[in-house]
């Protein structure tokens, strides 16, 4: 590619801009520009799945257990990491949870964000070809400000442009507790969704919405009945889905195990994860990797 002064360039996979050949990361949005080189050896584009949830929903420990259940074939997947920096997340996550201790919050800077490029197939299928998934772990506080002043963070606006599809994390054990953030921020991030996705505001967007209700340990009801738990604890949430996306599901996942408490260097009183004990976790990635296949046939 070149730019039009003819200068050779690499474009960002993420928002499109131009950089010089020698970039490590993009002068846009912040994102690597090792991505562009994985994709390129491909000689395709990579399914983007977006993971959007607030702040301390637990974003980052999800999808550290998500990509180590598939690099673990769980569920009959095979999974191949495009570049060592893919593998960083998963080792972040599960090497923290096996010390008793959480991860540390995602930075707001992009640049400090960590990506995961793989190469996916379900391998009990036989009629399974590969595609390649972008999994990028961000900051919930840039998210909150990217829906609160759009475009605020080029490689948020950029992914979710890009996505054949997203999850959306919301933290179960909050609704159940009849709080309603939780329906009010998730009302307010599909209302964000919705207008990057839509093509025509007259149709509804087929683009598809997996909705994982984390900490669900704390209640079990929503491994009951993730959609009925939906309806009655994230009603705004649950209309705006109805009235705009086609594709939408709900699910309910936990990752830990049991909690202790204890106290920090600063005496504060701090969440200690005993042991890990993932629930729930693989089942939306593999509908929406299958619906993000209808949709595209």
């Amino acid at each position: 590619m070149y730019d039009e002064h003819g200068y050779r360039c690499n474009v960002c996979l993420i928002c499109d801009h131009k950089n010089a050949p020698s970039a490590v990361i993009c002068s846009q949005c912040g994102a690597p520009m090792a991505l562009i080189e994985d994709a390129r050896e491909q000689n395709r584009k990579p399914a983007i799945i977006t993971l959007l949830g607030e702040a301390n929903v637990g974003k980052t420990v999800y999808l550290g257990f998500l990509l180590d259940l598939l690099s673990k074939r769980a569920g009959g997947f095979e999974a191949i990491p495009k570049g060592a920096y893919s593998v960083n997340l998963q080792q972040s996550v599960i090497g923290c949870l096996n010390g008793r201790r959480f991860p540390p919050k995602t930075p707001l800077e992009v640049e400090h964000w960590k990506w995961a490029y793989y190469q996916v197939r379900h391998r009990l299928k036989k009629s399974d070809e590969w595609f390649d998934v972008l999994l990028p772990d961000m900051a919930g506080e840039a998210l909150s400000q990217e829906v609160e002043s759009p475009k605020s963070y080029a490689a948020i606006s950029g992914l979710l442009a890009k996505s054949a599809g997203a999850m959306v994390l919301i933290d179960a054990s909050i609704a159940a507790s009849g709080s309603p953030y939780p329906d009010y921020f998730a009302y307010k991030l599909i209302s964000y969704v919705d207008q990057r996705f839509a093509v025509h505001r007259k149709e509804r967007v087929r683009n598809p919405i997996a909705v994982v209700l984390c900490k669900a340990d704390t209640c079990p009801e929503c491994f009951d009945n993730p959609r009925e738990f939906a309806e009655t604890n994230l009603v705004r949430l649950w209309n705006l889905c109805d009235s705009r996306f086609e594709n939408v599901e709900f699910f309910a996942a936990s990752v830990v195990g049991s909690l202790g408490y204890a106290h920090d260097e600063d005496g504060n009183v701090v969440q200690v994860p005993l042991h890990a004990a993932p629930r729930g976790v693989l089942e939306p990635f593999e509908w929406i990797s299958e619906r993000m296949k209808a949709v595209q046939l």
